[in-house]
């Protein structure tokens, strides 16, 4: 989060936009108000339509579909797709430590993938297991509504690491008609009735060369969106009384450390709302892991979070895919990035024990018992009273003891479904339009699955 209300990098792409036109078996949850009984996933099937398409390749018979060249298939509990022989060698000059490798490489493409709903923006994520001399790089080509197509975009190049590469997006990506903004691709006029209706996704798997060395990919996807311009949004009705058990970390108080990762504090709500689920879930890093972390330190693992989603172009941790994959970097667990239509949305999923990761920005007035306002800001939901009123973890707090927080419900929900706001200048900006993370088990529940997909993810 950034409070000031100067745009950031993200806050651009939003602009840029604006102008041209849930209980299976898990982690603990606080016992369910007597309000209501929790409400059972609905039928995807019979949902209303959505002004959002996720289409993500996870099974065997999906990493068969595509396109390979020198990668193959690999079945089991968790099937994904990884080096066999490599199709070629090259070089890459990293822009960040000014160092060229040579690397050995292999591809998988996916097959086309006509949008259901024609987008506006796509966000590409990932989830895959990366070992030392190993990295990834996801790029996307789609095409147009006039039947033109786009180039192929580069949308991250990842590692779990840092030691090979430093993970990156590619800035200064256009073709005059979309652009990509950090981890986002946004046709530039929308007003237009310019829409890209489908798209391919290419990864391309490095190694060291000379090695058996290979990355896995587990999953890999986007979400295509076309989210109507909004001021405000319809109030939704409560249903769920339920609060899950998530730890509770503060960004605040690693405010001023590690000046290389974005200098702490409110740059790090990203990484640290990651913590936060990845822990709910189990997820623990080890006393090595964590070794290079100062010790007097407190909560080294949001340290350790912020150093792992960092992203050397866009100089931050908030990259979005970089957050997902690195939930998944931990035994058990998947992530990915969608968007989510409602409250509604959020109580099926808290009532299936999971969790989500909201984005949201707003002026201090507009959420009360905030305390601040921002261009940007990710924060925890984690359960509703039972007058329906959001509970959030929110990093944004001064100390561990104050992150959980009670918002109201009305306000809430507008601040982070809304697509247009005005900033303190009174000037029209973007809002994120219902972003959120989603974090959930490699093997859900069944219960958790019908929640998943209740909300058009699974």
């Amino acid at each position: 989060m950034r409070r000031a209300e100067q745009p950031s990098r993200r806050a651009l792409l939003a602009a840029a936009v604006a102008a041209a036109v849930a209980g299976g078996a898990g982690p603990a949850v606080a016992a369910p108000s007597a309000r209501a009984e929790d409400p059972v996933p609905a039928d995807p099937a019979k949902a209303p339509a959505r002004p959002v398409d996720n289409r993500f390749w996870t099974t065997y018979p999906d990493w068969l579909g595509g396109t390979a060249q020198g990668t193959r298939a690999v079945p089991g509990t968790r099937p994904g797709v990884v080096i066999a022989t490599p199709a070629d060698t090259t070089a890459y000059p990293d822009p960040h430590t000014g160092r060229s490798s040579r690397w050995e490489y292999a591809t998988w493409t996916s097959p086309v993938h006509r949008l259901a709903v024609p987008a506006t923006e796509v966000i590409a994520s990932w989830n895959a297991h990366t070992p030392a001399g190993t990295w990834i790089q996801v790029d996307l080509r789609g095409t147009y509504s006039d039947g033109t197509d786009t180039p192929w975009y580069v949308m991250g190049r990842w590692a779990a690491g840092d030691q090979d590469i430093k993970r990156t997006s590619v800035d200064d990506q256009t073709d005059g008609k979309s652009t990509i903004w950090t981890d986002t691709f946004a046709v530039d006029d929308p007003a237009s009735g310019l829409r890209l209706t489908s798209y391919r996704l290419r990864l391309t798997l490095y190694r060291k060369p000379g090695t058996r060395l290979t990355p896995t990919v587990w999953r890999l996807g986007a979400m295509g969106s076309d989210v109507p311009d909004r001021f405000t949004v319809p109030a939704s009705t409560p249903r769920l009384a339920r609060e899950l058990i998530v730890p509770r970390y503060s960004q605040e108080i690693h405010k001023g450390r590690y000046p290389e990762y974005d200098n702490g504090g409110e740059a790090w709500c990203s990484p640290t709302s990651s913590q936060m689920i990845i822990e709910y879930w189990g997820g623990r890093l080890t006393e090595e892991q964590l070794a290079w972390v100062d010790p007097s330190y407190a909560d080294p693992q949001v340290c350790h979070a912020a150093r792992y989603t960092y992203d050397y172009q866009y100089a931050g941790c908030g990259n979005w895919p970089f957050n997902a994959a690195y939930a998944a970097t931990f035994q058990g667990l998947q992530g990915v990035v969608t968007r989510l239509g409602s409250l509604t949305d959020l109580e099926t999923l808290i009532a299936a024990g999971i969790p989500a990761i909201t984005s949201q920005s707003f002026l201090e007035k507009e959420l009360t018992g905030a305390g601040y306002g921002t261009a940007g800001h990710l924060m925890t939901v984690i359960g509703f009273t039972a007058d329906g009123d959001v509970i959030a973890n929110d990093p944004a707090s001064p100390s561990n003891e104050a992150v959980r927080r009670v918002y109201r419900r009305r306000e809430w929900e507008n601040i982070w479904l809304r697509t247009k706001r005005y900033n303190a200048s009174g000037k029209v900006v973007s809002g994120t339009g219902g972003v959120c993370y989603l974090y959930f088990p490699a093997r859900p529940t069944a219960r958790q699955r019908l929640a998943l997909a209740a909300v058009g993810v699974l």
